[in-house]
């Protein structure tokens, strides 16, 4: 926060913040006769849109007093965006302005009063934002007066000739707004500056506690003489703001051992000759060629290997502090540096994993590191050539060799080249799309290379992604989207890859670039991008939209353009836009370590990686059989679903480019070390552990009574059930879990079994023990083959709420000859004798025990935490008690493990054992588990306090439906939706549920649908079972839906008029309920209702958080409501028509 004064000498409180589209309005208000006299006619909304910049300042009650625009080209149409850099330089003195360090003023709007201060506050914050901007200059083909602010500022650029248009061109310079700082070497009589800077930050999270605990220590290095020790200071108007020290004096032994440093030579002088050297260029005799050779080989093994040998060709920061107000210019220090080392090519620097990333390191690159490397360091390189300018043009044909030896390495190198002789033959790829080359250069080096081509499916995009989450749609023309097809740069260059995509949207007059990563199964689709890192950096990720299922043949010519719901390989999109070309990111160095690929899991990463102004670098999941999304979902079986999580849903997530996979089991947990063991040996550290392993399918361990006596379930012993089996595991029996083991099953089955004869025992007595049997008669198993076996349930446990979806079941099952045998326990595998492969298993039962022979067997009991799960917990003594006991905000006992889902018990001191994790969403608890981490990380977002232990005495509880679905016996597709319930959920309960209820068909003719309505009228739970393919998504999008917004189901029901509800659902009328942004319109008209009951004190009663029934009809009396509602019904269907394009619009006929 920073004060101005007005003309007048009133004072305010200001803050310089990045505009938003929501300012529009009051920017346009600010608009005068003066401003329009300059800057032309303006559309405040689209100008927000195009520019790379633009400022609003804002008093303390968020009231806007000024605002500035800027952007990368001159106003208006007095020379082309692409040309107006020979334009300046040609007509006017401006031989130093460059795409890189220039911005053009397009607009500037302030109170009167504080139209002065607020221009120098707007300036002076624009120069220190952007590092590497060094002028504004406001070139415009209106002549009108400027206003005294802007005199103040900027002054006429010195023509050298006439331009032939009437012209105004003005300049201002960094010096005069926030200059750059003077660095010096440090002296003996800098000591109490500098210290004082240390003592400023000695709370900083981090601290150079060696200054402290070494009172000597500054004054020696102050005092060093060595050339190998350096020290500088940066001062402005004589006063030292920031000290840095370095030195030559680096071991590299243990940076080899612990970062990839291939592509820096492993920080070694490899002994080549350099290009500029005499005898260099000369004709090489046979010796120096054997030297040179031996050199490359020597280099090459060195890659290859990670071993690195020669003089070491780096030095190190040691110490370094300066003043937060002049933090943005410590890339001053830089330059200096590199003087001190002129030999030296490599500046390094590591900084703990946890701290924040501080403005020095912009033009640093992060050299990655494995998920299994212990350093808790991150190492930074800047290299020399890192120094020099880049510059961005169009590529020609002279660059095709520099380019071809740029990428020569890379995979998908030639595809690069081939659609660069495309560009430079006929500028139009193998589908006659219009393709775009440019390349950067550094000092006439080629550098880098960006291929970019029209974006053809921008409607596909638009309709598929959130990209109007970042981006007004229609102040895009479609010819400004385009695709970037490869992308390669320098790694020293990075710090440029902003600058590269801002030169590229100006010189190919585009406005929105685009990234598709595809997954490995459509790998074949991907373009070369290196690295893809510096693409992920500066873009944006891109949320995926869920999709409405159309029934298109009853839609017909209704239906939206089959451009938009044919189906395309799936993938995940990054966007850059004009107006991100200048957002940062805040990088995130924290080590986040998952454990299991549950849904939990699977939907806390989600959330950080699509966290758009942040970017985490050291995000890793820890599962036993790697990435899920790395196989195809479809056509598997055996295993009911919760429809979470799809393969194609796992292909547009950014995981792959984000998380790095270990794969393998936690076996330990070292809390004072801080690192998870893992079973192939590897050690991950951490710095926040998540624990998502969820509950599994375990090896039932046989009783092993005798059966040569009459035994039943009744006298067995209780505790025998919860044993471990420590034996060897049959190669027939599978235990299944995941994909994973469900495609291993299915590959056994039919390499081994289904053209066999043998019996199929399935053991267990949840939802999965029917979706198997359905599996194994869709593989053609004869029904008589198989025996399901179902242990004794748990009380008040039942897999089907609905008995008549339950009696379904076993009659389909019966049909088909499945032999069910109920209330059976594992007694004996080989009759107690060499499991492997096992032929027969033994039952107790209530009555006679039960024998069978097995030619396989599937386990789908015994659920609980998996056993190392359970043994990495209980020895690093986290508190556990039969389940992972954790407090209101996922934490366990440690401050640095937190865990939710099925793994979960709340702690005993909430008092309520009804409650857990496993009684709520899974998807939603990742994501309320990564809202609650991301307070630690988003600057944005404000710190959340642990609640004093007197205050924290309520659990929280979540709303999202809990899904559960599959195929079951018959070919029945089965898809049960219901609120979160309670574990002692009453039968009065239950009858309640009854007195509302929708019920269409029967179970016994494939065709039953079910609602629940609560006490509000409200979809409380859905049961469909259907011998068709479900419209899941859709149907998911019912819950928590009042009846009224389903075209008044309730009443048209008990009139008759709803006799098939899955007809009903494909009409026209109920399909925007099916679109991703009802719920917003929803929102919107809950907020219409409430301004109408405003003031009637008995009706808003009836209306609080916790009765969420907003459209009750008495709120539709008023003519005003009704005109609203219409009103804003007509926008949300004119907005969204591209996808709802069955119903009329305005201005349509």
């Amino acid at each position: 926060m920073r004060t101005v004064t007005s003309a007048s000498g009133q004072k305010e409180t200001i803050l310089v913040r990045r505009s938003e589209s929501a300012d529009a309005r009051e920017i346009g208000s600010l608009i005068g006769p003066s401003a329009q006299a300059v800057f032309g006619r303006v559309s405040v909304i689209h100008l927000l849109e195009k520019a790379n910049l633009a400022v609003t300042l804002t008093n303390e009650k968020d009231d806007i007093l000024a605002h500035a625009s800027f952007l990368d080209h001159p106003i208006g149409d007095l020379v082309d965006q692409a040309q107006w850099e020979p334009f300046l330089q040609k007509h006017f003195s401006a031989e130093k302005c460059t795409p890189l360090n220039t911005l053009f003023l397009h607009l500037f709007v302030a109170e009167t009063n504080f139209s002065k201060a607020s221009a120098k506050e707007i300036m002076r914050a624009v120069f220190n934002a952007v590092t590497e901007l060094e002028y504004i200059c406001l070139v415009s083909p209106n002549l009108g007066g400027l206003e005294p602010a802007l005199e103040e500022i900027f002054e006429p650029l010195k023509r050298l000739t006439d331009p032939g248009h009437q012209c105004l061109a003005l300049i201002t310079h960094r010096q005069e707004h926030f200059p750059c700082l003077h660095v010096r070497p440090a002296r003996v009589e800098d000591y109490d500056d500098i210290m004082q800077l240390f003592e400023k930050q000695r709370k900083q999270p981090v601290s150079w506690s060696a200054v402290f605990d070494q009172p000597y220590l500054m004054a020696e290095l102050l005092e060093a003489k060595s050339e190998d020790y350096r020290s500088a200071v940066c001062e402005i108007d004589g006063v030292v703001v920031g000290f840095i020290s370095v030195t030559a004096d680096v071991d590299l032994t243990e940076l080899h051992a612990s970062f990839e440093l291939s592509e820096s030579d492993g920080l070694c002088n490899m002994q080549q000759p350099k290009p500029d050297d005499p005898a260099a260029q000369c004709d090489p005799s046979e010796d120096e060629k054997e030297q040179t050779q031996a050199s490359t080989l020597q280099q090459e093994e060195a890659q290859s290997t990670g071993t690195f040998s020669g003089k070491s060709n780096a030095f190190c920061i040691q110490l370094f502090v300066i003043d937060k107000k002049y933090e943005t210019r410590s890339v001053d220090f830089i330059p200096h540096i590199f003087k001190l080392f002129p030999d030296l090519n490599f500046c390094i620097i590591t900084v703990p994993s946890g701290a924040p990333v501080f403005p020095l390191l912009q033009n640093f690159v992060r050299v990655p590191s494995g998920p299994t490397n212990l350093l808790s360091r991150e190492l930074y390189i800047c290299h020399r050539a890192g120094l020099r300018s880049v510059e961005v043009r169009p590529a020609v044909p002279a660059d095709r060799p520099a380019v071809s030896g740029l990428v020569k390495d890379l995979n998908l190198s030639e595809f690069l080249l081939q659609d660069l002789d495309r560009f430079y033959e006929s500028r139009r790829d193998t589908n006659a799309v219009p393709l775009q080359a440019f390349v950067s250069e550094a000092d006439g080096e080629v550098v880098g290379i960006l291929i970019i081509r029209d974006e053809q499916d921008i409607e596909y995009i638009r309709a598929h992604y959130n990209i109007e989450d970042f981006i007004y749609f229609s102040h895009h023309r479609y010819e400004e989207h385009a695709q970037i097809r490869h992308f390669v740069l320098k790694p020293f260059f990075q710090h440029f890859t902003r600058h590269l995509f801002k030169e590229v949207l100006r010189l190919a007059h585009q406005s929105c670039l685009y990234h598709r990563l595809y997954p490995r199964c459509h790998s074949q689709e991907n373009s070369c991008v290196h690295h893809l890192d510096f693409v992920l950096n500066c873009a944006v990720p891109v949320r995926p939209r869920r999709q409405i299922i159309y029934p298109l043949e009853e839609l017909g010519m209704n239906a939206p353009s089959r451009q938009l719901t044919e189906d395309q390989a799936p993938f995940a999109l990054s966007l850059m836009s004009r107006k991100l070309t200048m957002e940062p990111k805040v990088t995130i160095n924290a080590r986040i370590v998952v454990v299991g690929a549950s849904d939990t899991a699977l939907s806390f990463l989600e959330v950080l990686c699509f966290c758009p102004h942040l970017r985490f670098n050291k995000l890793t999941l820890i599962s036993t059989h790697g990435f899920p999304g790395d196989y195809s979902h479809e056509d598997v079986g055996f295993l009911s679903t919760s429809h979470a999580y799809s393969s194609r849903d796992l292909a547009q997530i950014p995981v792959h480019s984000c998380v790095s996979v270990v794969t393998g089991k936690m076996v330990g947990i070292n809390r004072k070390s801080k690192y998870v063991r893992v079973s192939g040996g590897e050690k991950v550290p951490y710095d926040h552990l998540v624990l998502c392993t969820g509950l599994q399918y375990r090896m039932p361990c046989p009783t092993g009574v005798d059966l040569s006596q009459p035994i039943t379930n009744s006298q067995l012993q209780l505790q025998s059930a919860h044993r471990r089996y420590s034996g060897p595991v049959p190669s027939n029996l599978f235990t299944l879990n995941d994909l994973h083991d469900c495609m291993a099953a299915r590959r056994w089955l039919h390499a081994n079994f289904v053209e066999l004869e043998d019996n199929a025992i399935v053991y267990g007595n949840s939802i999965d023990v029917y979706t198997t049997v359905e599996t194994l008669l869709s593989l053609g198993i004869i029904g008589s083959r198989i025996h399901l076996v179902l242990p004794p349930p748990e009380p008040g446990m039942s897999c089907f709420t609905d008995s008549a979806i339950d009696k379904a079941v076993t009659r389909a099952m019966e049909s088909a000859e499945v032999q069910i045998h109920h209330n059976c326990v594992l007694a004996q595998m080989n009759h107690g004798e060499q499991p492997d492969p096992l032929t027969s298993v033994s039952f107790t039962t209530d009555a006679e025990p039960l024998h069978l022979h097995c030619g396989v067997f599937i386990n789908l009991s015994n659920k609980g935490v998996d056993y190392d799960a359970f043994n990495s917990i209980n020895k690093s003594f986290l508190v556990f008690d039969s389940r992972l006991v954790i407090n209101s905000t996922f934490s366990t006992s440690s401050p640095f493990i937190y865990s939710a889902g099925p793994l979960t018990k709340f702690s005993r001191r909430y008092y309520t054992e009804e409650w857990s994790h496993a009684n709520f969403n899974s998807k939603e608890l990742g994501q309320e588990l990564a809202a609650m981490l991301l307070h630690l990380f988003d600057p944005t977002l404000e710190p959340v306090d642990e609640p004093p232990p007197e205050m924290d005495c309520l659990v929280p509880l979540y709303k999202q439906a809990k899904i559960q679905g599959g195929k079951l016996p018959g070919g029945y597709n089965y898809l049960h939706v219901t609120k979160p319930t309670a574990s002692t959920l009453t039968d009065h309960a239950v009858k309640h549920l009854q007195d509302r209820m929708v019920v269409t068909g029967h179970v016994e003719t494939g065709d039953y649908f079910c609602l629940h309505l609560d006490c509000y009228e409200q979809v409380e739970t859905l049961t469909c079972w259907s011998l068709k393919p479900l419209p899941v998504s859709n149907y998911l999008c019912l819950y928590s839906k009042h009846e009224q917004l389903l075209g008044q189901l309730l009443r048209r029901y008990h009139e008759g008029l709803v006799r098939d509800l899955y007809s009903f659902f494909r009409e026209s009328r109920c399909l925007p309920v099916f679109h991703d942004r009802f719920s917003d319109f929803e929102q919107e008209l809950r907020q219409i209702s409430l301004n109408t009951l405003e003031g009637d004190e008995s009706r808003q009663q009836v209306m609080t958080d916790d009765d969420s029934d907003a459209f009750h009809t008495d709120s539709f009396l008023h003519e005003e409501s009704r005109a609203a509602l219409r009103s804003s019904a007509v926008k949300f269907l004119t907005y969204n028509r591209n996808l709802l394009p069955m119903f009329a619009h305005p201005g349509q006929l």
